[in-house]
């Protein structure tokens, strides 16, 4: 691996992202960015495909009857934190950081992997084909993101999931369950003790919910949590009992639990009607033992359980999070991630791949 051609994958990564960022691509208003990837890949001369707000390329020698690695990011962002001191949309670099909504999470991820992905592009003779996959709508966990796309890639034995990890292996990651309660209850005046308080009820039940310890600890995730985290009645006046209360559980569930045995547990111990929006963002890991995983260990790079979900849990296959930046810079203000960084994250993506290509 010249340096000479690290740096001119740097280059172009770093050049690819400030269009990046000057271009807003709020979850599911992604149209402009994919159009700049589109063209990013037609200036290389590389075929390329969009499906929605997704665009992915395969490698030049692409073989289906070999085993596939995914390298994916997203390419949407949230909307700009309100103490944002900088035009979110315009690149600045300063003291050797590039600011900008989406630079860190995951824009520094994207174009990393897409540079890795250029590096394997021509090479003849991989053990695996290398498809790339820039996703959409992945902050809202989106249907039109990854889950789109992915019937497209071709068969797909595991993959890297750029997200801001420092580098270092998200070998699990928590998943999220978000579930809407409704406590009901009977209206009545509140001077005169009629009626049946639901309020009251849902009290009894978060209750039960703050104090309740589910058995099984992750030496990854640690605990599966609940957590109450929306509360409200339609009562406009004081005096009267309120018939319904409604509330939200926010459930972050280790790898040791599936969603049933929690909605099972529920079922058991609250008194309020419940049911989830979605069960589709499952916990996931990927063996000690897979070649990744391995390969990461042998250059060094440590390993943890990560508590935020990304597409990774929308992946019917294992996959690894892994990616240049920090997730504690995700949605702040100011933005930013370091040009070093970047360099970085390419030149250890590829000595990871060619333990394993």
């Amino acid at each position: 691996m010249a340096n000479q051609d690290i740096s001119q994958l740097h280059t172009e990564a770093l050049e690819l992202l400030k269009q990046l960022i000057a271009t807003p691509s709020f979850s599911k208003e992604e149209n402009e960015t994919a159009e700049i990837l589109i063209h990013f890949f037609a200036q290389k001369g590389i075929e390329h495909f969009r499906v929605g707000n997704n665009v992915y390329a395969k490698n030049k020698f692409y073989d289906a009857s070999k085993p596939s690695v995914l390298l994916n990011s997203h390419h949407d962002t949230v909307k700009p934190n309100a103490k944002y001191t900088k035009d979110p949309f315009e690149p600045i670099i300063e003291d050797g950081k590039l600011y900008g909504l989406g630079s860190n999470d995951a824009g520094g991820c994207l174009v990393s992997l897409i540079a890795t992905f250029l590096y394997y592009y021509e090479k003849e003779n991989l053990s695996h084909n290398v498809v790339f996959a820039a996703s959409a709508e992945e902050e809202i966990s989106g249907v039109n993101g990854i889950e789109l796309v992915l019937p497209y890639l071709g068969n797909i034995n595991f993959g890297i999931v750029g997200e801001p990890t420092k580098m270092d292996m998200a070998v699990a990651e928590r998943g999220l369950m978000v579930i809407d309660c409704i406590a009901q209850g009977k209206a009545g005046h509140a001077a005169r003790k009629e009626g049946v308080n639901a309020l009251y009820i849902a009290v009894d039940d978060i209750e039960w919910i703050r104090n309740y310890k589910f058995d099984k600890v992750s030496p990854l995730l640690g605990e599966s949590m609940l957590t109450v985290t929306v509360i409200g009645t339609e009562n406009q006046q004081h005096n009267v009992v309120p018939p319904q209360c409604k509330f939200v559980i926010d459930v972050r569930v280790n790898e040791l639990y599936t969603f049933d045995e929690i909605l099972g547990e529920l079922k058991q111990n609250l008194k309020s009607q419940f049911k989830p929006r979605t069960t589709r963002m499952k916990s996931t890991s990927i063996p000690m033992d897979h070649p990744l995983v391995k390969a990461g260990i042998e250059l060094g790079r440590g390993y943890y359980g990560s508590p935020t979900t990304s597409d990774k849990a929308l992946m019917p296959f294992p996959a690894l999070k892994m990616g240049p930046g920090d997730s504690a810079r995700s949605h702040t203000a100011d933005e930013y991630i370091y040009i070093d960084e970047i360099k970085g994250g390419i030149e250890l993506y590829i000595q990871l791949l060619d333990k394993i290509l």
